[in-house]
């Protein structure tokens, strides 16, 4: 594995997970994998799951874990090619990847959508220059349109949760939000579990639909409780329009998960990437039930990112 930013990236899904879940059982089971080697985990937005599991993943492998809020503790990056730098911008990217390719054996990049310029976005770039500029490994730790170890989490999670004979049904669900969110982890999810062998479907109101390239041939229902009928897993996410993007078209339906719309499916678990706006997006009764499986997801991102760091490592030279 050269790089890791999506499922692209990955020959074996199902042989990844297997080896994820011998991760967790056995973490430690290779304390010095990554030993005199160093990983720069870089973050131009806010984390907590992301950042605390990347290093405990980097760590459990002998791993030197090196962490920049960029954001706050860097200079201001500048992105564009043949930019005059006479502005607020201090340092360009090419030449602030270029010292990280000295430090670092793996560079890990976390780079929100800017919701502003949807070309940018679907065009991803920031994680392009990185990945333009860096000499050794970059894996996204979430960007402008994916954000793969989550979504290695959810499978790691919903196999975990799975045991009958049969393709489970899971639902990916609209929620609402009080301000514009971006198509990251919706998009991932959706194009893993098109890899997964599950019954997979969308729930979204009329004005949410996901771009084109990330739903392909997935059904999408534009009422939830038609979507949510024999449900086994439900995972709830807000996003913005991308048609119209970045907008929040006005919905008059009630899309919140509540106990009584978990009444109608198959006793489904839930699922949710955190952080969760309790009673905006599914209500205190559903996070707290024992449907919840949302806190295994985010133990899971300790593996998912474990695994992935040590399939890098195979690949560094020694």
């Amino acid at each position: 594995m050269k790089n890791f930013t999506s499922i692209e990236d990955i020959n074996d899904l199902q042989s990844m997970i297997k080896t994820a879940l011998q991760i967790k059982n056995n973490p430690l089971a290779e304390p010095n994998k990554g030993k005199g080697k160093t990983i720069g985990l870089v973050f131009l937005n806010s984390s907590l799951r992301t950042r605390l599991s990347s290093q405990i993943a980097a760590q459990n492998l002998g791993l030197n874990v090196l962490i920049l809020n960029a954001s706050q503790e860097a200079w201001n990056l500048e992105f564009a090619d043949g930019a005059v730098m006479n502005g607020g911008t201090v340092e360009h990217v090419k030449d602030a990847v270029e010292v990280l390719n000295q430090y670092c054996d793996i560079i890990a990049v976390r780079c929100f959508a800017g919701m502003q310029n949807k070309e940018d976005d679907v065009n991803e770039s920031i994680l392009s220059q990185f990945l333009k500029y860096a000499k050794v490994p970059v894996i996204s730790l979430e960007s402008a349109t994916r954000h793969p170890l989550q979504s290695f989490a959810d499978c790691i999670t919903i196999t975990e949760n799975w045991k009958e004979n049969r393709k489970p049904k899971v639902v990916l669900t609209w929620a609402p939000h009080i301000k514009p969110i971006a198509h990251a982890v919706a998009n991932s999810f959706t194009e893993w579990m098109q890899s997964m062998e599950v019954d997979f479907v969308i729930a979204n109101p009329e004005g949410y639909d996901l771009d084109p390239k990330f739903v392909k041939n997935t059904t999408v229902f534009h009422d939830q409780n038609e979507a949510l009928k024999d449900a086994d897993f439900i995972y709830v996410k807000n996003w913005s329009s991308f048609e119209d993007y970045a907008a929040m078209p006005e919905v008059k339906e009630n899309w919140m998960l509540t106990q009584e719309k978990l009444n109608a499916t198959q006793n489904a678990k839930v699922m949710h990437c955190l952080p969760v706006r309790r009673n905006v997006e599914l209500s205190d009764e559903v996070m707290d039930s024992e449907n919840s499986i949302i806190y295994q997801q985010a133990k899971n991102r300790i593996f998912s990112a474990q695994t992935v760091f040590s399939e890098i490592l195979d690949e560094l030279p020694t």
